[in-house]
């Protein structure tokens, strides 16, 4: 989701029009024989639709292939060719709403401005907004709830979110604070330390800790702030600057 980089009200909420829809899946129309190209990949995105819905709802243990083949209409035979088993279709489900939910990088660059601490907010706020949308928590929901047996999800939720935005922070880092700076700090413990600082109310809802959105303004400039100029006064000119 794309921001401009003007200030929002005080009083705006996160949220994501992209959340799925909660209505019951309407079964598939399938024609008799085999399928052409096109209608077995769009087979295949409905399967893992579906599959995703499925299991973000009930969880891997309670969810089964059953349901999700009787809410498309087809057999379980079909889901098995697909998928040899309901392991490898939860990891391909949840591997394309990764995909899908995670902002390409193209997009962060959109948001830089000449100014470095406005650039940051609004590079701050479209991080923030989609680790916190629907989409988002529960993938972090069933990723914390699975990832004890599947080592994999973790790594791949971790790894595909945190290394594009973290390559991504080192590189500004690196073009509007330290290009004529030497010697340069440990850019990726930078960007660490950045990302750590906005993902906490992602992870508290997901844990079922706190159930109400922050402001999303107040937060994101507040984090930004603490990032650059730390929390012990200056004695004669204010906050610490770097």
């Amino acid at each position: 989701m794309r921001h401009g980089s003007s200030r929002m009200q005080a009083t705006q909420k996160i949220s994501d029009p992209r959340a799925p829809s909660t209505g019951k899946a309407k079964p598939l129309a399938r024609r008799r024989g085999r399928p052409r190209r096109e209608e077995a990949e769009q087979i295949d995105r409905d399967l893992l639709s579906h599959a995703l819905e499925h299991f973000l709802d009930k969880g891997f243990e309670a969810t089964t292939v059953d349901a999700i083949a009787g809410s498309l209409g087809i057999s379980k035979r079909t889901v098995y060719k697909r998928y040899g088993d309901k392991e490898e279709l939860f990891k391909a489900a949840l591997r394309g709403a990764i995909e899908e939910w995670l902002a390409p990088l193209e997009t962060l660059l959109e948001l830089e401005s000449d100014d470095f601490e406005e650039t940051l907010i609004n590079v701050a706020r479209h991080i923030v907004t989609t680790l916190n949308s629907p989409a988002g928590v529960r993938l972090i929901r069933i990723t914390n709830t699975e990832s004890y047996r599947m080592p994999e999800i973790g790594s791949l939720l971790y790894f595909r979110g945190h290394q594009v935005w973290s390559r991504y922070l080192v590189d500004l880092f690196a073009r509007k604070i330290f290009a004529d700076v030497s010697p340069v700090p440990d850019l990726e413990d930078l960007a660490g330390a950045f990302l750590n600082l906005l993902s906490s109310p992602a992870r508290l809802i997901a844990w079922g800790l706190q159930a109400d959105q922050p402001d999303l303004e107040e937060f994101v400039r507040t984090r930004v702030g603490l990032f650059l100029h730390g929390v012990l006064p200056d004695q004669t000119t204010g906050p610490t600057n770097p």
